[in-house]
């Protein structure tokens, strides 16, 4: 009898130890073309999903919380309208077989009042779904910063998306999900390069942020909106810190892609989803540590109390 208990308690304490890390955000547990970008391999943008209408491919979005999609405001033209909306997570490829992929009907979008025209600003959306998605090696939830975190510029952040190989070129084959690293642009320099040989005003307003290379070169690009630009912190976890936005073409000289600045909404999403929790960026992961010391207390204290 002695001997079953000993082995029911560690059954225990390993199952309290494997499942501890289903729903922390930011780690890709099997991580080890945009433009100039590379495939993507399977499970390591757990939280990138597929927005799909009725005519396809829409946009790219991440996932929040197991009933949350972050996402761009420009994507939904008619928030309103959530019928013809199909979210697909788990997805690696837009045209083969995913096998960890799950569909989920939209309940409702929330985008901010007053929002426009991306390059206004406030290009952000909250998807509610109507189901929730399961956690597992191949869906997880993405971090999302609070309202002081800034990235330097030069930071090398990643952008990831089904969109445009280039301008007017759309991903061939299988559509293998997508992913490029790009360096954050300081705010400043990313208004002068706009500003160089302009034939359009743009302005970078404190709820923008820029992302690419001077050169061009590498880049996001149409049917990547509403996609994450991510960056790893000192702690090891993935930030989004970006919303795929617009841009003046994709790849072009002094033509960085424009990003909505998700630390600037950090109002606008605790107000909608209830509970989340945003991290800063030096933030190390400890609410995996902190489930597993719990789970661990109390499959020791049963194991005393069945003695």
């Amino acid at each position: 009898m002695q001997s079953f208990r000993f082995a029911w308690v560690s059954c225990l304490l390993l199952l309290g130890l494997w499942t501890s890390n289903a729903q922390e955000c930011g780690q890709p547990p099997l991580q080890s073309r945009i433009v100039g970008g590379y495939d993507a391999g399977i499970g390591h943008w757990p939280w990138q999903v597929d927005i799909q209408s009725s005519t396809g491919h829409v946009c790219g979005g991440s996932l929040i919380a197991e009933n949350w999609v972050l996402s761009a405001a420009h994507c939904f033209p008619n928030p309103a309208d959530t019928a013809q909306y199909m979210i697909y997570a788990g997805r690696l490829q837009l045209n083969g077989w995913n096998p960890h992929e799950t569909s989920h009907r939209i309940n409702r979008i929330v985008v901010p009042y007053g929002y426009t025209d991306p390059q206004l600003g406030q290009d952000i959306a909250l998807v509610e779904l109507a189901s929730p998605v399961k956690w597992s090696d191949h869906v997880q939830p993405v971090c999302l910063p609070n309202s002081d975190v800034s990235f330097p510029g030069g930071t090398m952040c990643t952008i990831t998306g089904w969109g445009d190989i280039r301008d007017g070129v759309s991903l061939q084959g299988v559509g293998t999900l997508q992913q490029v690293q790009v360096p954050i642009i300081d705010q400043a320099a990313c208004q002068d390069m706009f500003q160089i040989q302009a034939t359009e005003q743009v302005n970078i307003r404190f709820d923008m942020l820029c992302a690419g290379f001077q050169q061009g070169g590498k880049d996001s690009c149409q049917g990547d909106s509403g996609g994450p630009l991510v960056c790893q912190t000192s702690g090891g976890i993935w930030l989004q810190v970006g919303i795929v936005s617009f841009g003046l073409g994709c790849a072009q000289p002094n033509r960085p892609g424009v990003y909505a600045r998700v630390s600037a909404f950090s109002n606008f999403i605790q107000s909608n989803v209830k509970g989340l929790q945003l991290r800063g960026a030096a933030d190390h992961n400890w609410t995996g540590w902190l489930i597993v010391l719990t789970r661990t207390v109390i499959v020791l204290t049963m194991a005393q109390l069945l003695r």
